[in-house]
């Protein structure tokens, strides 16, 4: 089906922004939620982007983005068959559904995906469960602990098998903890809700929202066909000294420390599990590979931005 023919089937018809680029390439943000909206900037005056949304309701934020607002849902495959030739540039920022060790909604974009296609695959680190620590590269084995990572891991392998039968290019981003001056640990901070003692504490690694969207962009031109890189910064931090810098920034106090043993007491399954996973992670290759320049190195970096800053928002920079 030739892809005017395409856009004009969709369920809900395409909405074009102003200025939208005919004669352009196409990318196709699968999941444009806080990131795809950072990384919007970033294309839209290169790539006729379409945006897809399972929320009829986004479609006029969206369209302001400057993306073409299509609404799909990874949960129906029917609704994604009518994509399967709209873009040969895929972002695929979607997270698996909420059970199970498959990520089902990643095998049901992967069966209409074209032959050719390059893609970028947000996953995570969480791939790699505890590593005790350890500093590592791409190279390590994954060994998922929990289901969550696991689903991950079966996207991570159903994405590379379309890649070699499509004869496409696919990067796969692991990402930690993503923060930006809207997604900091306030609320938490605010409820005193407690971290591990030093003694019990783990590594974790970090990577700003708006440096996040920066890598994405980079690998859709530059990534190595079956590549996969640390989209992370080159932050050293134990979880609970992330935990007070935040709080000395914010004027918080500093949670209360305890030991993992009671602390199972008193933090969900999900957060204990975060907090059971230690590891630090090696960038060379988002910098070498990718020539990425971080703009924000450090999380200590950013929060000494982000204070003297907070009297003149409009100095915090964005995406461009």
């Amino acid at each position: 089906m030739k892809v005017e023919k395409l856009e004009n089937s969709l369920e809900y018809p395409l909405e074009y922004p102003s200025g939208a680029r005919f004669g352009a390439p196409r990318v196709l943000i699968v999941g444009c939620g806080d990131v795809g909206m950072r990384l919007l900037p970033l294309l839209r005056d290169r790539f006729r982007v379409f945006a897809v949304t399972s929320q009829p309701a986004r479609r006029a934020e969206l369209r302001v983005a400057g993306a073409i607002p299509i609404v799909a849902d990874l949960d129906r495959p029917a609704s994604l068959a009518r994509l399967g030739r709209l873009a040969s540039f895929i972002v695929h920022l979607a997270p698996p559904q909420s059970s199970g060790a498959i990520d089902r909604r990643t095998r049901h974009l992967s069966a209409i995906l074209p032959e050719g296609a390059t893609v970028v695959y947000v996953s995570t680190t969480g791939v790699y469960g505890d590593c005790g620590g350890a500093f590592f590269d791409e190279t390590r084995p994954v060994r998922p602990r929990n289901e969550r990572a696991r689903r991950r891991v079966d996207a991570e392998q159903t994405l590379r098998q379309w890649a070699r039968r499509s004869h496409s290019r696919l990067a796969i981003l692991r990402v930690p903890g993503i923060y930006a001056e809207d997604r900091l640990p306030l609320e938490r901070l605010a409820k005193g809700m407690p971290a591990l003692l030093p003694a019990e504490d783990v590594h974790t690694s970090h990577i700003h929202a708006d440096d996040l969207a920066r890598i994405i962009a980079a690998a859709m031109f530059r990534l190595a066909p079956g590549r996969i890189y640390h989209a992370v910064d080159d932050t050293d931090l134990r979880m609970g000294e992330y935990f007070d810098l935040v709080a000395d920034a914010f004027r918080l106090p500093r949670p209360p420390r305890l030991s993992r043993a009671a602390l199972q007491q008193q933090v969900s399954p999900m957060m204990l599990s975060f907090m059971s996973e230690s590891r630090r992670l090696a960038n060379d290759r988002i910098k070498t590979e990718l020539g990425v320049r971080l703009r924000y190195p450090d999380v200590q970096g950013f929060l000494r931005f982000f204070n003297s800053a907070r009297t003149s928002p409009s100095a915090l920079p964005r995406s461009s």
